[in-house]
This record gives C-alpha cells, structure tokens and sequence, in this order.
C-alpha cells in the first residue's frame, strides 16, 4: 500500500471522530487540524486512538466544544493551551496554536498563541511531526517537507536546529528517541546542534528528561537512540555512566569492550522479553537493569601483575551508582529498587558452577530474587555475549538446569511465599513471650530454618525453635 492509500485508509478509520470535530469547530468559527504524530503514524501504516488537534480556538472555546461532545474532560494542560477528552475508545487532545520560546535560564515555555497553522507547524521538533490535515476537508499540510523527510527516513527541524534546540532543548533528547522508535537518521545539522549544545538540556526539569529516557529504552531500537546520546555528549550530561562504560582498552585487549558488551546485553534482554508478559512487550525495568549492570566496572577496574583484568565487586558499586541516578531523574522508589536490585544480583549465577549449589543455596537465590526473579532469569542470560559457541551452549544449559531446580522446588515448597513453619503468634505461645525483639529474632531463626532444610512439620519446627531457645540461655 502507497503513502497515499494507507493515509487515506487511516483516515477513513478515524473518520467518525475527525470529521465530525471539524464539523463542530468550523460551526463554531473555527479551524481545526489533525496534527503531529498521528499523521505521521498514518503514513507509515501505523494505528493509534490517540489524536492530537490543533485549533484556531482559544482553550476556553475548546473546552465547551469538547465538553457538548466528548464521555469525559480534563484540562491540566490548559496553561499550555491544551483541552483533553475522551469519547468511546478515542483518547483526544486539542491545543491551541502556539509558539514556545524558552527563556535562556528557565526550564518552563512561555507559551504564546498564534493565529495560523503554518505558524504553528513551524514551531514543532521536527518535519516528520510538522504536517497537519485540515479538517473536516481533509487537505493535507506540508509546508516544510515532512512527507519526503519521512520517506527517507531522516529528521531534520522546520527552521535551524540551534534555534529549534534552544527554544526546547528538551528536543534534542526527542531526536535520539525518534531514532530509536522509527529507526531514522537525524540530519548532520541536527547531529552538529545537539553536539554543540548539549550543554542546554541541564535547563531541562529531570522528570521531563526521564520521561523521554523510558520513552527511548522501551523503543523498538534503543541502541540507536542511546548511541546519538553518547556520540553527541548529551548521555554525558543526563546518564553519565553509559559513556563512562567507554574503558580505555589495555594494549593486550585482556577484557571486552564494556560499552558495546552492555548494547548487546540490551538488546538481548529484549529479545527475551516475552518471558515476562503475554504481549511481550517493552518492559523498562529489564531493559534499564540491562543497560546500566556493569556501570560499576570503571571504578573497580584493576589491572593485576599476570596480566589479567579484574572488577571485583562491581555489582554491588553498580548497584549504588544505579540507585543515585535514578534518584536524580526522580524514578519512582518501586522502580529505583527494583533496577538497583537486579544489578546487586546480576553476577550470583555465576556461583552455581555447574550445578553445585544445594537446595538451601537456590532457595536463598530465589528469596533474595524476590518478585524480580523472572527479571533476574532474563538478564543473566542476555549477560552472555561470548562468541564462544561453546562456552555460551554450556551457560545455557547449566542456567536450564538451574531454572529447571528452582520449579521442581517451587512446585514443592511454594517458593514463591516461602516463610517460616511458625507464625509469630505461635512463636510466643511455646516461648511464653510478648511481642517484642525476640519474636522478631526467632522468625529469623526459623526463617533460616526453613531455607536451609526445606519445610518442616509443626512439631519440628516447634523442636528446633525450643533447641534455639535453650541454647540462646532463655
């Protein structure tokens, strides 16, 4: 199907909500346009219920046009001219023309209304989101050559994109998402912009930059989005330890290249991503995990007198410089200790050798997995990159053997929600105790218990709390 042909089936498909829009805006006086992403999307054969409009109306006239025709409102993005409703399964979103320009210290827009749609198509990040369909005739608008951008498959700015990236800066970090999500190739110009004025998006709120990180790691293609961050400095500036993974190479080449090791690790956790849903869809915990497991390797680099290369205990440095830069872009705690968790546990299937672990040992792992267990299967089989056939086939298997382990265990024990054979009212019935420290100290006795001989009767449980209480001197 031909760009044409698939706009025009697109269009057909969203037809009952955009035209009868137009119809409701042109009553009104008014010009409204189908805008940005959705008409690139239905360029490229790409579906969505997520419409984004652009109108001549101020936000107060839009939101009674919206409100006389739509299931629900909202309107937190009034102050940047944007009205929101829904209307049966279509998620719709109307801002008025505009112009943003950012103060040169300031990390908000002074948003400015403008009156045209060429005007307003001017002011956008790049020419593949610059074309607008008219409504309710339907004319497409293309004043800056979107439509042959997008077919080359190259983002460039309306304007110069120094002016582009110091209005927002934030678009710089666009850019290397867009490359991730499309696959396309930002113009030299735009390359030499952002390289040049990386530096600007430290103006940039870190939840607005966050927000765009997850958007570039839960692409499609996230290697190339964070390559155009490292190669232009800006990875520098918002995630320092992906660059940072560039060791310097010895003369002897005694280990990988960390960086391209970690991209590959990435993209391999990806492809094992239908592990951890139905959909198999991008899931960004894994992927950061992936991507930032062995930032802790420059800082415990060492070089040792036989000539081999040592990084003890990068998991757990790893693990630190994990949590203190997701804190500085303000990630959720829930996300903050999930990721910081994976990367202490990354390396503690290396200690099963082949397959000498007892049964405590994997219980441990799998109580210290904790709910990222099926996270922790998934990076620590995308952390094998060796081109040694042989020596990945054998990983392969002994990590087979062990998943294999932890389900005959889980079928048995309930690993899942393994605690202790005593519950803490029980605890203090045979110890003749009150609530307290002990009780505390006794759960973790039995708890121990537990991991290391695997689930015990009431009776035996009862025998070795009563052992533990004796010995401890009561």
């Amino acid at each position: 199907m031909d760009v044409q042909s698939a706009v025009a089936a697109e269009l057909d498909r969203i037809g009952p909500v955009i035209d009868e829009l137009g119809d409701r805006f042109a009553a009104a006086g008014h010009e409204l346009a189908l805008v940005g992403g959705p008409v690139r999307d239905a360029m490229l054969g790409r579906r969505s219920n997520d419409l984004d409009f652009t109108t001549s109306a101020r936000p107060d006239v839009t939101d009674k046009i919206l409100r006389a025709w739509g299931n629900a409102w909202w309107d937190m993005g009034r102050d940047f001219g944007t009205i929101g409703c829904r209307k049966g399964d279509w998620v719709v979103e109307v801002t008025t023309y505009r112009s943003e320009a950012y103060d040169p210290d300031s990390r908000k827009p002074d948003v400015q209304y403008g009156d045209t749609l060429a005007g307003d198509l001017g002011r956008r990040d790049f020419t593949v989101n610059a074309m607008a369909v008219r409504l309710p005739g339907r004319e497409l608008e293309d004043p800056y050559g979107g439509l042959m951008d997008l077919a080359h498959g190259v983002l460039r700015t309306p304007g110069r994109p120094e002016d582009s990236f110091s209005d927002d800066p934030l678009r710089m970090m666009r850019a290397a998402r867009f490359a991730a999500q499309l696959g396309f190739a930002p113009a030299p110009e735009v390359v030499a912009a952002m390289t040049a004025m990386a530096e600007r998006i430290e103006i940039i709120s870190a939840e607005r930059v966050r927000d765009e990180l997850v958007k570039l790691v839960c692409a499609p293609r996230p290697r190339l989005g964070l390559e155009l961050l490292v190669e232009t400095g800006l990875a520098a500036r918002v995630l320092p330890e992906l660059p940072a993974l560039k060791l310097e190479r010895d003369e002897h080449h005694r280990h990988k290249d960390v960086y391209e090791h970690t991209l590959t690790v990435l993209e391999q956790a990806i492809d094992l991503e239908s592990r951890l849903s139905e959909d198999g869809g991008p899931d960004f915990v894994s992927r950061f995990a992936a991507l930032m497991h062995d930032v802790g390797k420059p800082k415990t680099r060492r070089f040792i007198d036989d000539g081999t290369v040592t990084f003890h205990h990068h998991d757990a440095v790893g693990a630190k410089l994990t949590r203190k830069r997701m804190k500085a872009l303000r990630f959720s705690n829930d996300d903050i200790d999930a990721v910081s968790q994976l990367v202490e546990q990354h390396l503690r299937f290396h200690g099963y050798g082949t397959g000498e672990w007892t049964d405590s040992a994997v219980r441990r792992y799998v109580r210290d997995a904790g709910d990222q267990l099926e996270r922790l299967h998934v990076l620590t089989r995308a952390d094998c990159t060796t081109r040694n056939k042989r020596k990945a086939d054998r990983l392969r298997r002994t990590y087979d053997d062990l998943e294999a382990r932890i389900a005959r265990l889980a079928e048995a024990e309930e690993l899942a929600s393994i605690r202790p054979d005593l519950d803490g009212n029980q605890i203090m019935e045979i110890l003749g105790v009150p609530p307290g420290r002990v009780v505390g100290e006794a759960y973790g006795f039995l708890l121990e218990q537990r991991l290391d001989n695997g689930p015990m009767s009431e009776a035996e449980a009862t025998a070795a709390l009563r052992a533990w209480w004796a010995e401890r001197g009561s």
